[in-house]
């Protein structure tokens, strides 16, 4: 029977003081912490005076990772899951890691280490309905971008999706094409960061803020209903 555990550890999207009691107790106690960029998680795990054995994994990484993975994983070992911001898996490799683990190593424990969320953490300030949404991960580049942003125009439900600062202003004047001009939106930058800043409103007032184009951004969209 394997007795190796796999935890996806959810870290703060900005502000440290963020992360939760059991999510330091996890890396504390895990033999190996899977990382999305090495530097990023060792900068965060220095400030908690942790100091673990990391290995890469990432959109790239190839199968001798992955048969490192499994062979700590089948031998017994505790491995903790974290990606450079928020929770992994979602809009993140990390579900790639989780399936492959379902599939190939039968019986292996896979727990969730709840925590920050860029999404959930949108929705909670945007004020718009949120018993049901619809989120949408960043913006497919070039040939799919306009019908992303179709989808998010003609959804019913609230709509979240994240967008780089190189691309955001774009974006927003791709909405305001789209949008039904007293549908409201809420534009999250930096979010838990020194520097947060929220922007809310219609499209043309949004437009009217000028919004810095930097740093991290997440849009969430009223619903239509």
């Amino acid at each position: 029977m394997i007795s190796g555990k796999l935890s996806i550890v959810a870290t703060p999207i900005g502000n440290l003081q963020d992360i939760t009691l059991r999510a330091i107790d996890t890396l504390r106690q895990a033999d190996v912490i899977l990382c999305e960029d090495t530097r990023v998680t060792r900068k965060m795990l220095q400030f908690f005076d942790i100091q673990k054995k990391t290995l890469s994994y990432h959109h790239h990484s190839d199968g001798k990772t992955w048969k490192v993975i499994e062979e700590l994983l089948i031998n017994g070992k505790h491995l903790a899951l974290v990606t450079d911001a928020g929770t992994p898996g979602v809009s993140d490799p990390g579900n790639e890691l989780i399936a492959r683990c379902v599939t190939h190593i039968p019986g292996v424990r896979i727990e969730p280490i709840p925590g920050p969320s860029a999404v959930v953490s949108a929705i909670s300030v945007a004020g718009f309905k949120s018993d049901s949404f619809l989120f949408l991960g960043f913006p497919p580049h070039k040939k799919r971008r306009k019908a992303f942003f179709d989808k998010v125009a003609q959804s019913d439900y609230t709509v979240v999706f994240y967008e780089s600062p190189h691309r955001i202003e774009k974006a927003l004047s791709t909405l305001s094409l789209l949008l039904d001009p007293k549908r409201k939106i809420c534009v999250c930058r930096e979010l838990t960061k020194k520097f947060e800043q929220i922007y809310r409103g219609t499209m043309s007032e949004i437009q009217q803020q000028q919004i810095p184009a930097k740093g991290e951004f997440v849009v969430v969209c009223e619903s239509i209903k």
